[in-house]
């Protein structure tokens, strides 16, 4: 992938100002274990982290391993997860992932990409989230909404799906930091660059932003 030099300095410029401003920028999902982790993000797909940290405290102290997911009624995990929305689904992919984690990985979470995308319900995005929160391992980036429309917003991809952003935001930041950004970025999304209407006025990265800057 060709890189242009200005888009390399754009990026170190970024990543500097969100360890300044962000500095503890971290996980907002309640976990214990990687297992608890691949479960709370499963949930989390169109649904606020706040909204899974109030289900999962009840949900991880009946179940608390793959196995007592994968033998649990299916009607059960459904009713303790209503409320995060797409409740059949989840529950279905949930007790299906543990089944094989289970039956293929001696009910260990796997911290590979190709193992963990090879179960029921978990894409390249929920992969991510497990390896760096739960693995602490940077083997990719994780690219919500507001990843995706910061990096845009900066200059830093031109990528129309969240797969060509990851890989264009992987070619211009540290594989070290790649954790640490999509948590800072989702920070800076929430808190100042919404969708709606950003506050340039208070962005502290303003000096250097290109949509304010044209």
């Amino acid at each position: 992938m060709n890189i242009k030099p200005d888009t390399k300095q754009l990026a170190t410029k970024f990543l500097t100002g969100l360890k300044k401003h962000f500095p503890d920028a971290g996980c907002s999902l309640r976990f214990l274990s990687p297992l608890e982790l691949l479960i709370a993000t499963i949930l989390s797909a169109q649904c606020t982290d706040v909204q899974v940290n109030k289900v999962t405290p009840e949900l991880f102290a009946k179940y608390r391993s793959v196995k007592d997911f994968a033998k649990a009624p299916l009607k059960d995990i459904e009713e303790m997860i209503r409320t995060t929305g797409f409740y059949h689904n989840k529950a279905k992919n949930i007790q299906e992932a543990c089944r094989q984690i289970a039956e293929r990985f001696n009910s260990n979470v796997p911290d590979s990409m190709d193992s963990l995308t090879s179960l029921s319900g978990v894409g390249r995005k929920t992969a991510n989230v497990v390896l760096g929160n739960g693995f602490g391992r940077n083997d990719g980036f994780v690219v919500d909404t507001h990843v995706f429309r910061l990096s845009h917003r900066m200059g830093l991809a031109v990528g129309t799906t969240p797969e060509k952003v990851e890989q264009e935001l992987m070619s211009v930041f540290p594989q070290n930091d790649w954790t640490f950004l999509s948590h800072a970025m989702i920070l800076h999304g929430r808190t100042n660059c919404n969708a709606r209407k950003p506050n340039c006025e208070q962005c502290p990265f303003k000096k250097f932003c290109p949509k304010i800057n044209i």
